[in-house]
């Protein structure tokens, strides 16, 4: 089979959250352009349709929907939407989340409920309920979740953040069990640094010009080195994976084990 078909994921639906920017936005490009209608979802309504113009100029299909993932009602109608618009949701990509920046011993309660909802709950709600969808429309899916490098090993002031993203890692394997036989694959992506509007104070101080040094390929992540990855797990090219985290970093987590 040639390398268009086997990506190509015309006729499906992906939904991905967090979409207004950074690496939601590039994912939901990228599916677009292969051929998925993709459903964008975040709270910054403004972003949403400046991405959807995009994919909608580049010939692709795409509609906005202005959500904050951690409401339950709102998470309904997103996938409401997207059902009444294109049809059931066959890709969805978790993709929404926050940092911070805070030692161990100052994380304030609020704060730490705050990383954890959006990172671990939210992701597992929107799982669940695409889950759901699919089985109940008899589609086979596939879930991506985004979980990082952080979930394998930790740097300081960023706990809640790395127990967050390990928690990812192994929900991913745990949905992915349960899911599996029902025709629904479930595998996370574990990006390194990449320059999003969370982090790109940081990468563009020394602190960050030092960390960038300590990476085997010499830089952070550029724009579309994880295309490659998300179009693996989304389409049938993947069709026999699912439970795994495959790491994109540029080799940082080879060079803290040597």
């Amino acid at each position: 089979m040639e390398a268009a078909q086997l990506f190509d994921l015309a006729g499906r639906v992906a939904l991905v959250t967090g979409a207004s920017a950074g690496l939601g936005a590039r994912f939901a490009r990228v599916l677009a352009a292969n051929g998925a209608a993709v459903v964008l979802v975040a709270r910054r309504a403004g972003r949403l349709a400046a991405v959807k113009a995009e994919i909608d100029t580049a010939g692709g299909r795409a509609m906005a929907v202005e959500a904050d993932v951690l409401d339950r009602s709102a998470m309904m109608r997103a996938f409401d939407r997207a059902e009444e618009a294109f049809g059931p949701v066959t890709v969805l990509v978790n993709n929404a989340g926050v940092a911070h920046g805070t030692r161990a011993l100052d994380v304030s309660e609020a704060e730490w409920r705050r990383v954890l909802a959006t990172n671990v709950d939210a992701v597992f709600y929107w799982a669940q309920e695409a889950a759901r969808r699919m089985l109940a429309a008899e589609a086979r899916g596939a879930i991506v979740n985004i979980a990082s490098i952080a979930g394998f090993g930790v740097s300081k002031g960023i706990i809640a953040y790395a127990t967050a993203k390990a928690a990812v890692v192994q929900l991913t394997r745990a949905l992915a069990l349960e899911l599996a036989f029902k025709g629904v694959r479930v595998n996370a992506i574990a990006p390194g640094w990449f320059s999003t509007d969370i982090n790109r104070e940081f990468l563009d101080s020394e602190a960050g010009e030092k960390l960038k040094r300590a990476i085997p390929v010499g830089r952070f992540g550029a724009n579309g080195d994880l295309d490659g990855v998300l179009l693996l797990l989304a389409s049938d090219a993947g069709r026999f994976i699912t439970g795994e985290t495959i790491v994109a970093d540029g080799g940082q987590l080879v060079a803290l084990r040597e």
